[in-house]
């Protein structure tokens, strides 16, 4: 399947959700000890507590690390691969150099409305599995689900400049369609902005009604999230 850094994107795909929980990495996560101190609040009427273990996000580490080898790894091949190589990763880096020097709201509409465009694959289609976190590098070969949206959204923003505290992957139940789900936030000019694969414009994280947060979590922290 053609990655997304080619000439002909795919068409955004219909309204599509995770079928089940990201239940692993929710309630192992929820197990872990979380630093003694008071809890503020946070998005979507939440209030967070921090925590720097990162231990029990198995699939998060994996797929950092797993990304961090696809930048030293890179082999020749065409955009049109399944596989990643060279073409797609030089694509996404020749993307981003573009971005560079537009403000902070700019590129997080932009990227949002990028990655946006990938199509939609359950983790059981791509990988045979019911929850697989993918690389930047696997999701522009494959595509991918909820939480690849927001994986590659948060490693491009970094990219870009943004700093750890100041975007976040963060895992939700949809109220409505009582599933999990997982965005990405961004923290600009003391507002808090959704960058969402089923929402096709950026919004302010007060508009949303329909999520409550589990946890949310950079390459060096995560939080839990009380409502």
């Amino acid at each position: 399947m053609a990655g997304i850094f080619r000439n002909n994107f795919c068409s955004l795909p219909p309204l599509v959700v995770a079928t089940a929980l990201l239940a692993v990495a929710f309630f192992s996560a929820l197990s872990s000890p979380v630093a003694a101190q008071e809890a503020a609040a946070s998005f979507f009427n939440s209030k967070e507590t921090p925590s720097t273990n990162l231990k029990p996000f198995k699939k998060w580490n994996e797929a950092l690390n797993r990304f961090s080898k696809e930048k030293a790894e890179k082999v020749d091949g065409d955009c049109s691969s399944s596989k990643l190589n060279k073409c797609h990763y030089d694509g996404w880096m020749t993307y981003l150099k573009k971005q560079k020097g537009k403000d902070k709201l700019t590129l997080i509409n932009e990227i949002n409305g990028r990655m946006n465009k990938a199509k939609y694959v359950t983790d059981n289609n791509n990988w045979g599995e019911k929850d697989y976190w993918a690389t930047p590098g696997e999701f522009m070969a494959k595509f991918g689900d909820c939480e690849d949206y927001a994986i590659i959204k948060y490693l491009s923003l970094r990219l870009l400049g943004f700093k750890d505290d100041e975007v976040r992957v963060v895992a939700v139940k949809d109220l409505n369609l009582k599933v999990g789900h997982a965005i990405l936030v961004a923290f600009v000019d003391g507002k808090t902005y959704v960058l969402d694969n089923q929402i096709k414009q950026v919004v302010e994280a007060k508009t949303i009604r329909h999520y409550e947060p589990v946890f949310s979590i950079s390459s060096k922290t995560w939080w839990r999230h009380r409502i």
